[in-house]
This record gives C-alpha cells, structure tokens and sequence, in this order.
C-alpha cells in the first residue's frame, strides 16, 4: 500500500491514526461482550475503517454524514461521548434513542449524523433532502451518505442519484465496495465492472479509490467536497474495501473464499498506516502504546458506567407522548383538556369556493406564511400538477420552491423528510394517492417512526388526490387511506368541504408531523359542495370531527365524499340522523363519534374504502367495547366491493357504496 502524505502536517496525520484505531479498539471491546452474552447484536466494521474516519474528519465538523452499520468511524471521528454510545448499544435510557432503537439506527443534530433504517438505500433520498436545503440557504455545504455494494441494487440508489443530478444537489455517494451483500457476492448483484461506471448514465462525476489508504480516502473526500462547496453537483465516489467478519457476528464467514482473507488481511488500514507513520518518524512503539492505554481507559470506564446503569422501566404515557411531535399550540389526547389555539381569520371576507379552490388558497396562503416551505410533485411547476391544483404557485414563488420532479417518489419523500432535518417544510404532491405505493417505505418507516425514534420530527405534508367516480380505473381511484391507518407517528386528514379542506390543510402546514391530506378528486370541482370560504388565512384544529346533522334515529360516520352521499339522503327522506364528518382519521375523535351513539343508540359507518380492514372496522371495535351497553342494534358498517376499483362505469357504480348504503341503512333503522 503507498501512501501520499502531500502537504499534509504530521498533526493531521497522527489524528488520522487516532481516529482509526479508536474504533477499531472499541469493536475488540464489542467482539468479547458480545461472547459473553452483554451486547445483544453486532455488526463489524474491522478493515473498513479508512473509509468512515477518512471521510468524517474531511468535513467540516456542520455537514452531515449518513453512515450505514459499520461505519463506527464515523460516530467516534465526531467525538460523541463513548458512554453515551454504548447506552444505545444497551437499550439504555441514557442511549441517543431513549432505549428505542439498537446500534445505529439513530441520528444526532448535534452531530451532523443521520443514522440509517433496516431499509437499505432509504438514506440516499434523505441525503438529498439535507443537500437541497444546504443548496437553498446557499450554505455551501456537503452531504455525504453510504451505500454499500449490496444497497446500490435498490430502487432507492438509481432515484436519489437521479434527483440529485437534475437538481445538481451537493451530495457525496459513497459507496463502499467490499464485495459481498451479505453473502450474495457482487458477481450476483451486478454485471458492470465498476459502480463509476454509474456516473456517465446519471450526468455526473465518478471517482474511484483505495478504501482501505486512509490518505487517499482523507484527501479525495477533501478535494471533492472542497469543489463541490464551489459548484453544487452530486459526486459517486467508490471505495474499495473488504469486510474481515461477516455481515454480523451471528451471520460466520463460511460463504467467503479462504484466500480473500489473506489477500485483504495484508491490506489491513490500520497496520499498514501504523507502518507508513514509522518510517516517518511520526510514530513509535512508545506513542502506540500510550494512545491505546487512553483510548481502553475511555472504553472500559463507559462500559463499566453503562452497565451499572439501571434497566428502563416502561412508562405506558411516555411511549405514546413520544408518537407525535409536540406542536406549539397545546393539544389533549381528546382533543377536549388542553385548549388548542388556532389561527382565526382576520376578517369576516368570504368568498364562494369549490373544493379545488379552497385547497389552492390555503397552498399559496401558507407559501406566504412560511418562506422555508418548499412544494414538490410531478408536473406541479409551470403545467400546474395532473388537476391544475397548483397553477400560478410558480410565478409568485418560483422554482426553488415549486420543484418539478422526475418520477421518483421514494426519493422525494426521502427529500422532504431530508428538508425537515434542517429545520424546513415540505409538501410532496402525489400525483394520484395510487402511485404513494412506490414511497411506501419513506412514510411508514422514516417519517412515521423519526421523532419516536430519535426526537426528530417530520415537518411534511403529503397530497394525496383519491377517491373513485370519474371512471379512472383501478390504478387512479383508489381508497388508500386505510394503508397508513395502522402507522404510529402519521396523521392522516381527509375533509369533505372547501372550508374544511383550507382549515385543514393551513394547520397540516403547521404541524410538525408527517400529514397525510387526502382530497378526493370527484369534489375537487362539485358545484354541489361550493360554498362561503373565508378568505384569510386560518386554521381547523387536526382531531376534531365536525358533526354535520343533529338526530336522534341513528348515528352515521362517516368522512369524504360518503359525508355528502348521506346528507343527501337522509335530508331527502327526513331520516333523523346525527351525521359525524371525521375529517381526521389518525387520529380520530372517539369522544364524538361515543357521544352520538350513546344518545342514538344505533351506529352505521359508512366509507368509500372497501370493507374488509377499512377504517370502519375498527371504528365498529370501538363502539362495540366502549358503547355496548347504549346500542339498540348491531353496529353496521358499509363500503365499497372488496375487489380493485372496475374501469367501467356501471361497474364503477356497483363497486361503490353510493346506493347500497341507502338499504342497509333502512335495515338498521327497523331494528
């Protein structure tokens, strides 16, 4: 291995040397706890360590990195405390997670450091997000983010590539190339010879290093990142590099060739630049011996501290405190104890608004608002998105704020979460609620789970057009809604009036958590829910249900555009119906839909989703247990075929619940 100091000074060079050795000390303190049964999991970064040191330390200390499981270099290159390290190791309460997540599936703002998820390659997108915002305050600043041989293969990898090259983001991909995908080698992953040669396809420069030369890892990320302060542009940088243990501890290393082994073995980071700082003159036997003796004094004295530290004790009301992001204003789990101060108009000014109006205003109010507010979509810029919901947006606020994006949905919402980590908001339209399937995981995994996880908030709203009656078929009408229901950490709205939707979606812009607004596209342009909309900006309170009709027959809740379907019908048959609009679905006003069955007596919920596992469902559950001793009939539920949604109209028409409900109902009311 030949090593170029350049001109580097000998402090530079020795701290390099410190902070290899310091993780590579701290995994041999693992690796024997780990045989005696006190740390639970491991997974080995020895003879990867040049690339998380080198990188780290050739930032500055404000960028952020995103590691993957073995990049410990990177958590100690940034000096964090090694007690509290290990807390985290441990489950402990004094951890960066308060118990909540193992190794290093955290992040510190402190620090600069996003850790990562199970998911691999759900990081890439999120380092965009960072970088966009970098790139937007003109901070000059770099974001690098890991990938490994294996996660490159993920659709992840090619999306957050792509947003960065056509957004010309400052983003470092580093991918750390050691053959193997757990014990799927790169001849099973990939048929091209190298990762740079990726970096033609996306538009963008590739270089490839010795991961295993701290210098050249040190000096290549210096002189990149040093450029790309200069001139926003994403970079693919490979390291090449071995793993000396397996993918974990428990996983062995009898699917790798013996003679690899060898071969890496005499590369190893640490001794051959233990070697290199001697014939320097840098380093002796002497100075070796004293930093080891420091660094194994900081080791076991954080051990002995954490494993004297007591076990949490589960606290029932800290869990679920811990779901949402506190907002500023106060809200109580009922939505009844805590007085929750929203936004009043200013003025009495209405004016008449359909749904697709109301929802435009409450965008561009709230543009207004909040100049850290970024909206991204496809198509959503000059062409103003697939309904026109979002035109004129980009000639009062331009493309920095109203972003086209390719058709990456994964990485976009990687993005936005990305924006909140530096303290900004986002709104990502879906073009169609259908296609939010494709960024599943950066919803329910990343953004739902942030601030349970490691108290970092998800300050994103996600548009979501849905709903069936224009004869859109089965990919373009869908009820989604109940996909997300069954996440901890989302909040999901779905009004059914113009005011409502304004309200709404002003207060989803003000809430620190992940929102998603669901607007069906059939009430986008009904003359038939028009209506007086102030014209100011303000705010509904997210929980509360509205409660549409007084009655005493028969309690019906229900949301979206069955609200309308029921109003109509009990109206034009004088039923006596409380009708109970959720508006909020997660989470949803159990005070008010008990307190109109408690007083009716009968329930019936009706929703456009399918029936079984729709939201109804467990509304029933909950009437049933907690309402049981009121109810005069059985709790009913309707909604819409359990089959995809048909093309056909007439068939469309027989798959929803727009007429079927009206029998059951009757049904009900005769019991």
């Amino acid at each position: 291995m030949q090593f170029d100091r350049k001109k580097y000074s000998d402090d530079i060079l020795l701290n390099l040397y410190k902070g290899m050795l310091k993780p590579r000390m701290i995994e041999d303190k693992m690796l024997i706890l780990l045989r005696q049964g006190k740390v639970s999991k491991w997974f080995s970064g020895i003879g990867q360590e040049a690339i998380s040191v080198g990188c780290t330390m050739a930032l500055d200390e404000d960028e952020y990195v995103l590691p993957l499981h073995r990049n410990l270099g990177v958590w100690s290159s940034r000096n964090m405390p090694f007690d509290k390290l290990f807390s985290q190791w441990q489950g402990k309460m004094n951890g960066y997670s308060k118990g909540r997540e193992r190794s290093f599936h955290f992040g510190t703002n402190e620090h600069h450091i996003v850790g990562m998820i199970s998911h691999l390659g759900a990081m890439l997108g999120v380092a965009d997000g960072i970088a966009l915002a970098h790139k937007l305050k003109e901070e000059k600043k770099v974001t690098v983010v890991f990938s490994g041989d294996g996660g490159a293969s993920e659709g992840d990898f090619h999306e957050a590539l792509n947003t960065a090259a056509v957004w010309d983001l400052p983003v470092i991909f580093l991918i750390e190339n050691n053959g193997y995908g757990l014990s799927t080698p790169s001849s099973e992953q990939y048929r091209f010879k190298n990762f740079i040669d990726k970096g033609i396809g996306y538009g963008m420069d590739a270089v490839k290093i010795d991961g295993n030369n701290i210098l050249e890892v040190y000096d290549t990320v210096k002189k990149l990142a040093e450029e790309i302060r200069q001139k926003n542009k994403p970079v693919i940088l490979e390291c090449m590099t071995f793993r000396m243990r397996g993918h974990e501890e428990a996983s062995g290393i009898k699917y790798v060739p013996k003679e690899l082994f060898e071969e890496w073995g005499k590369k190893d980071p640490i001794l051959n630049y233990e070697a290199y700082l001697k014939s320097e003159k840098i380093l002796d036997d002497e100075v070796v011996k004293k930093l080891r003796e420091e660094i194994k004094a900081e080791i076991d004295a954080g051990v002995e501290k954490v494993l004297n530290e007591p076990e949490i004790i589960a606290d029932t009301k800290i869990e679920l405190a811990d779901i949402y992001a506190p907002s500023e204003n106060k809200i109580s789990e009922n939505f009844g104890g805590l007085q929750y101060v929203t936004i009043k108009p200013i003025t009495n000014n209405q004016s008449r608004k359909r749904l697709i109006d109301a929802i435009s205003d409450g965008m561009k109010l709230s543009l207004r608002q909040h100049d850290n507010l970024i909206f991204m979509g496809q198509d959503i810029a000059e062409y103003g998105g697939a309904f026109k919901i979002t035109q004129g947006l980009l000639e009062e606020f331009g493309k920095d704020r109203i972003r086209n994006t390719p058709l990456c949905e994964s990485a976009i919402l990687g993005a936005a979460y990305g924006l909140s980590i530096k303290g900004m908001k986002a709104m990502v339209e879906m073009q169609f609620a259908d296609f939010v399937s494709v960024g599943f995981n950066q919803i329910v995994n990343n953004m739902a789970k942030s601030f349970y996880r490691w108290g970092q908030n998800a300050d994103v709203v996600v548009r979501m057009p849905t709903g069936a009656g224009v004869g859109a078929g089965p990919f373009h009408s869908q009820s989604n809604e109940a996909w997300f229901f069954h996440v901890p950490g989302l909040k999901i709205v779905y009004p059914s009036t113009p005011s409502d939707a304004k309200g709404l979606l002003i207060a989803a812009f003000n809430d620190p958590n992940p929102v998603l607004f669901f607007e069906h596209k059939n009430l986008y342009r009904a003359v038939d829910i028009e209506e007086d909309v102030f014209d100011d900006y303000y705010e509904l309170e997210i929980g509360p249900a509205r409660k549409v009709r007084e009655g005493n027959d028969v309690s019906i809740i229900t949301y979206g555009a069955a609200v309308n379907w029921a109003l109509k019908h009990v109206e034009e048959n004088g039923i006596g119906a409380d009708i109970i609009d959720l508006r909020t679905l997660l989470p949803w006003d159990k005070n008010a839909v008990e307190e109109s069955v408690k007083k009716t007596g009968k329930a019936f919920i009706l929703h456009e989703d399918t029936l079984t596992g729709g939201i109804g469902a467990e509304i029933a559950a909950h009437i049933s247990q907690y309402c049981f001793k009121y109810l005069d009939a059985p709790v009913m539920r309707c909604g819409s075929l359990d089959t995809p949604v048909p093309f056909n109209i007439h068939l469309e028409d027989n798959f929803l619940p727009k007429e079927r409900f009206k029998k059951e109902l009757d049904e009900l009311l005769r019991f």
